[in-house]
């Protein structure tokens, strides 16, 4: 959501794991296939004995804890970043450009006449793992695409004279950021000097500590040569984590849970331990603010791009909850304030201030939405998690503010926002209304940093409102890939979050009011009432029909009010009802 004019044409395009099948074939055909060999195909070489127990990995800064020490990334395409991460607490994000492939590289010491394994795990778009000049054929592998950590592995030999080796990875032209971790060149050491080769041991003595209605804190003991350690909730991995101990959060009340640890290092990963069993405590279901239970969302620009300028108090009433966009970040990392623009027609902030009391003396919700296409604010510390925190209950009480909105579409730490997020709730007590709307690729796996978050403040969460535009084609919870604009767009993708951990109060439909309030993916309100009744009452489905019902799925959102009152307010005057008369 951004204040250019007609919508958002200046929104970057993020394919992701969906991009669509035709195109993903038409690579694969192309220039992906002629370098690249199976994951599963090693070289002629590698057999399992060449892996000797004296071998090394040659690999230096493998897990990029040092940032990017030791390796080169062509066109300053690369980054460490601490999510998503496979091991340790850092892990490479290089994004493509233009023509660049968002090439990172390290020249490794080697002996000649040797046999090397190389390897590493990546996640995301077109991830390419390889090791040039050998001296004999050289190798490289890839995967197309995944949502979640995958180990690449290939093999090579060095030439009779080869003392050094350039090892890779890199994307592909016009795809989004991969991520790399736990790099490994696995053989005699070349005399370079080596990261730890032993993998660490399996941690032992995990136990549950305290727990709470949604929270279970866990401990271990320490291990040896670790620098980082590997959550699993009953079998999936949630977290990663610096120390040997960390709390398990954004799980269901009354419910058993079932959690093991691993350890690791730039050497790799250890299995995981003797598994933990631990309940929950009895609570209420997933919660955050006192809206209805069915509920229209509406954002109110504070700004002017050619929409029909409103004061608050011309929104429709058929909206529940209305987000002020946008809050604007300070030079004070996490920090946020509020700039009323003088363009919306307010005499007086005063006056401003009214208007929201009013809205709320009408049983609606106003909350103030951080971030939005431009928006530049940044939680990713524990100072800046604690700014965002202070300030914005500042601004909620300056304000009248119900809660806060979160629409940050430029990345997002899930380990500090949700610290900052529970220092806010701490704060403003349980009637917060706290509201999210991520980009379509921001829910398509658990493991993404918006949905970790969700789940993680599940407690509090009043309800994610995920934008159903400006994407292109995704996948939907059946695996199958669907096309923006339709109703199988809107439920296959619902059904991804409503499956993934999210009551279905915490669930809504994120859509245009108009053809001018996106790029793409406008559908009409009609639409968007078959939706609603696919999802909560089983009819008017498309192709794609959910195997069960969730009547008390949240509503609908809309961008924004201004372009629903451009176009006559047909979207809230269709929706709307509809929302307010689901079962």
């Amino acid at each position: 959501m951004d204040r250019v004019r007609q919508g958002r044409p200046g929104l970057r395009r993020r394919i992701g794991a969906a991009i669509a099948v035709g195109a993903a074939a038409a690579l694969a055909v192309t220039a992906l296939a002629a370098p690249a060999q199976s994951a599963d195909v090693k070289a002629p070489h590698a057999k399992a004995a060449d892996v000797r127990a004296a071998d090394v990995n040659v690999a230096k800064n493998a897990g990029f804890e040092a940032d990017l020490s030791n390796w080169t990334c062509a066109a300053n395409s690369g980054a460490a970043v601490t999510s998503p991460v496979h091991g340790g607490a850092k892990a490479l994000k290089a994004t493509p450009s233009g023509q660049g492939t968002a090439e990172c590289s390290q020249i490794v010491s080697v002996k000649p006449n040797s046999t090397y394994k190389l390897s590493s795990w990546v996640q995301g778009s077109y991830a390419y793992l390889g090791a040039r000049g050998t001296g004999t054929t050289d190798v490289s592998t890839w995967t197309p695409g995944n949502s979640s950590w995958h180990q690449l592995s290939t093999s090579f030999t060095t030439g009779a004279n080869t003392t050094s080796v350039t090892v890779y990875t890199h994307g592909w032209y016009g795809q989004s950021a991969y991520y790399v971790d736990d790099v490994s060149v696995l053989g005699p050491d070349g005399g370079g000097g080596t990261d730890p080769v032993e993998i660490p041991a399996v941690p032992s003595g995990l136990a549950a500590g305290a727990v709470t209605s949604t929270s279970v804190d866990l401990s271990w003991t320490p291990v040896s040569k670790a620098t980082g350690y590997t959550l699993y909730r009953d079998g999936t991995k949630v977290a990663s984590v610096g120390g040997a101990s960390t709390t398990a959060t954004g799980l269901t009340p009354d419910t058993a849970y079932s959690f093991q640890v691993s350890a690791s290092n730039a050497a790799g990963e250890s299995a995981k331990s003797t598994a933990v069993s631990a309940r929950t405590a009895k609570g209420g279901g997933g919660g955050g603010g006192t809206v209805p239970k069915h509920a229209l969302t509406g954002y109110w620009q504070n700004f002017d791009n050619g929409a029909t300028v409103q004061k608050l108090r011309d929104v429709s009433s058929q909206y529940d909850i209305i987000a002020v966009s946008f809050a604007d970040a300070t030079t004070t990392p996490g920090q946020i304030t509020f700039n009323l623009d003088p363009a919306v027609g307010y005499a007086s902030t005063a006056d401003f201030k009214a208007d929201i009391a009013a809205k709320r003396a009408a049983g609606k919700s106003v909350i103030l939405s951080v971030g939005g296409e431009k928006g530049t604010i940044s939680v990713n510390s524990d100072a800046s998690a604690t700014a965002f925190a202070n300030s914005a209950y500042a601004l909620m009480q300056e304000y009248g503010f119900d809660g806060v909105d979160i629409d940050l579409e430029n990345g997002l730490n899930p380990t500090y926002m949700t610290k900052a997020l529970r220092q806010l709730s701490a704060k403003a007590g349980p009637k917060m209304v706290l509201t999210m709307a991520p980009q379509t690729i921001d829910m398509q796996s658990t493991s993404g940093g918006y949905f970790q978050t969700a789940l993680n403040v599940k407690d509090i969460l009043t309800v994610v409102n995920m934008q159903y535009y400006n994407s292109g084609s995704m996948l939907g919870c059946d695996g199958k890939v669907y096309s923006q604009g339709s109703v199988d767009f809107l439920t296959a993708l619902a059904c991804i979050q409503l499956e993934g951990g999210l009551d279905p109060s915490q669930v809504g439909l994120g859509v245009p009011a108009s053809t001018r309030g996106a790029g793409s993916g406008y559908v009409a309100p009609s639409v968007v009432n078959n939706a609603l009744d696919c999802l909560t009452r089983g009819t008017g489905c498309g192709t794609f029909k959910p195997s069960k019902t969730y009547p008390g799925l949240r509503g609908a959102m809309t961008w924004s009010t201004n372009w629903d009152a451009t176009a006559g307010s047909t979207w809230s005057n269709t929706v709307g009802p509809k929302v307010h008369s689901l079962p």
